[in-house]
């Protein structure tokens, strides 16, 4: 199967710099785009596409933690790798704890350059196979009569049959063909094919029982 290409959006408001960084990424045969403002790269970057950015800490108007953050406003999820000319141990620790991949004073040494976008861009096809992941499952459980639906949630929460039962307002005595142990079981068969090599969501590890209901419940 043939891979996306994968690309490093690059934003900084210094030519020189900016021409610098997409020489040496292009070098190493990645695809680059370079933006000279935050606000060019949110007008022009297509960030459905797999990659990361590489991003100046201090630019006029919007600086780098404010890309972060809008980003973060509109949903997107993109890897970011910060450069900074400054030594600004509040601002490396704020955008740490956002997310990003690492923090880099300029002038950086080139291996640790690449060596961090190749971390990023790791991050971002995983991050991307969890969110297909997700989406298939969440498709499936879609796919779920209302019922099984419940049933499915209450599972995830760890009740057993008898006291799904109780919480739906169901018998205490129903057959089996009829029953909780019967929604549960045909919700679970529907859903296993889809969560049986997936172990993204940390849910998973409660146990094949619950498995496919846990990773729905944490969508």
């Amino acid at each position: 199967m043939v891979q996306p290409e994968r690309t490093v959006f690059v934003v900084d408001d210094d030519p020189s710099v900016l021409r610098s960084l997409e020489r040496l990424l292009r070098a190493a045969e990645y695809a680059v785009e370079g933006y000279a403002s935050p606000r060019a790269f949110l007008e022009g970057a297509r960030m459905e596409r797999p990659g990361c950015g590489v991003v100046d800490l201090r630019m006029p108007e919007l600086g780098g933690l404010d890309l972060q953050e809008e980003l973060s406003r509109r949903g997107l999820s993109i890897p970011l790798i910060f450069l900074t000319g400054h030594g600004d141990v509040p601002s490396s620790v704020r955008a740490m704890k956002a997310g990003a991949v690492d923090f880099l004073s300029k002038p950086c040494d080139d291996t640790d350059l690449l060596a961090a976008v190749e971390r990023a861009l790791s991050r971002d096809a995983e991050a991307r196979a969890v969110r297909a992941e997700t989406a298939a499952i969440q498709a499936r459980f879609a796919s779920l009569t209302p019922r099984e639906r419940q049933v499915g949630s209450l599972v995830a929460q760890g009740l057993l049959n008898k006291q799904i039962a109780a919480q739906l307002g169901l018998p205490k005595r129903r057959s089996r063909s009829t029953g909780v142990g019967s929604w549960r079981s045909s919700a679970w068969s529907r859903l296993r094919r889809w969560c049986d090599s997936w172990t993204g969501c940390p849910s998973a590890r409660r146990g094949p029982a619950r498995a496919p209901f846990a990773i729905v419940a944490h969508r």
